[in-house]
């Protein structure tokens, strides 16, 4: 290969990605032609529409899903794998509106996020390339106290796996590399690959009764007591619907939701595989990283010892024009060892994010029946997978988890698509200057 992948589309309809190059179940599904009636209809076919749908069935509600495109063709087949604890950022400026109770809920949510991803992997045999251990960096003084008020919580909360701080000359016990002054591993959290996750959760759904559609865009939704989704060749009917799309809802299906969600793009590119020289000396342990800055960096080893790394994320609505580019400065800056290495594949694509940066779980003010969950701001392998089950809670009677997210109120951004992505990108501006602080 002489350089990096870069044509927009896969041969199977997927974007070009390194997932995509190694994923173990592209096989079509049908497109919806028709009408059906189902209990619950979810839109979106990737970690919470494909979660829900299964844990429904799991629960005996019949199911139909509509993909738009193909199972995990958005940010679940294209983000940077890593599955980390944790729901939301500054959870605890939300007392006011879900209290003392609801901010413990959440923060335990975030830890059962993770478990519930690895019993899916073990129950359904999904190979998906899991891997344990994860390290938090310090790049600041500030970045440690961070990581000793997060050990101190997580030892109080009884977290059951092993976390421990490192200080500067611990690091090269886990990393190669000289950028960091500390860091915090965490054995609970880890790494996968994405597009065969949400695929393998994709056969376990179907195995258990779910009906999914791919290149079935919902175009238009009728609320009532059933509520209908209109689709190109057909339509489905049901008692509730779970609007799943996140960053490719679209402000025309649903203004409600699509209001309060801005699409950003994040980038990440696979190197050629190391050597076993080479990959012993900067990830050792087989461990995922990121650090503590807005403008983070992430990166982990694959299955065949690739170097992904991510640390790109665009809020202008702009597609970087050579994504290897704009990222290798930042790979060689953490590890200057692998200058000049080759990059085989890029790609990116749109993650959601709110305005608070904590998840949206709740249901439409005007059709209680209609219920929606997006805006993971990038940390939504485990967050999607919490969504999916509190929403199954709520349709199965127990309600008490999904109203903590319902009770949050989220801001509608002002003036419309066009204005979103420069609000964001201002805002996202001033994150950053503070980080620098």
């Amino acid at each position: 290969m002489n350089g990096p992948v870069k044509s927009p589309v896969h041969s199977e309809n997927y974007p070009s990605s390194f997932y995509t190059a190694t994923a173990r179940e592209l096989a079509e599904l049908p497109r919806l032609q028709g009408a059906l009636e189902v209990d619950v209809c979810v839109v979106g076919g990737g970690f919470s529409g494909v979660n829900t749908a299964l844990e429904l069935a799991e629960r005996g509600f019949s199911v139909a899903l509509l993909e738009a495109k193909r199972v995990g063709w958005g940010a679940s087949g294209r983000n940077g794998g890593e599955l980390i604890r944790g729901i939301g950022h500054g959870i605890e400026q939300f007392a006011g509106e879900i209290g003392q109770q609801g901010i413990d809920a959440i923060s335990r949510m975030g830890i059962e996020a993770v478990e519930i991803v690895r019993e899916r992997v073990a129950r359904y045999d999904i190979d998906c390339d899991l891997r344990l251990g994860y390290c938090d960096l310090a790049l600041k003084p500030r970045h440690m106290r961070e990581l000793e008020e997060d050990l101190e919580f997580l030892t109080k909360l009884g977290y059951r796996h092993e976390v421990r701080l490192l200080q500067r000359d611990q690091m090269e016990e886990v990393i190669g590399s000289e950028r960091y002054i500390g860091g915090m591993v965490d054995m609970g959290s880890g790494h996968l690959h994405p597009l065969n996750l949400v695929l393998g959760e994709a056969r376990a759904a179907r195995e258990a009764g779910v009906q999914i559609f791919e290149y079935s865009p919902a175009e238009k939704i009728v609320k009532g007591e059933r509520p209908r989704v209109i689709t190109p060749q057909g339509e489905v009917s049901c008692r509730y619907l779970v609007l799943c799309g996140n960053a490719y809802i679209g402000h025309k299906l649903e203004p409600y939701i699509g209001g309060k969600v801005l699409p950003a793009g994040s980038y990440l590119v696979a190197t050629e595989p190391l050597s076993e020289a080479q990959w012993r000396e900067i990830i050792p342990q087989d461990m995922a990283f990121a650090d503590l800055s807005v403008a983070l960096d992430y990166y982990h080893l694959s299955a065949d010892r690739r170097l992904l790394f991510g640390g790109l994320c665009n809020y202008s609505g702009r597609d970087p024009s050579d994504i290897s580019a704009a990222l290798r400065p930042k790979l060689e800056r953490v590890f200057p060892q692998l200058k000049g290495v080759r990059i085989d594949y890029e790609w990116g694509g749109m993650i959601g994010i709110g305005a608070n940066r904590l998840p949206q779980i709740g249901r439409l003010p005007d059709a209680p029946n209609i219920l929606y969950a997006q805006a993971y701001a990038g940390h939504g392998v485990n967050a999607t997978h919490m969504a999916a089950r509190v929403i199954a809670e709520l349709l199965s009677g127990q309600a008490q988890r999904f109203d903590i997210f319902d009770r949050v109120k989220h801001l509608t951004f002002p003036g419309g698509p066009a204005l979103r992505s420069p609000l964001l990108a201002l805002g996202m501006l001033y994150y950053r200057a503070k980080d620098l602080l």
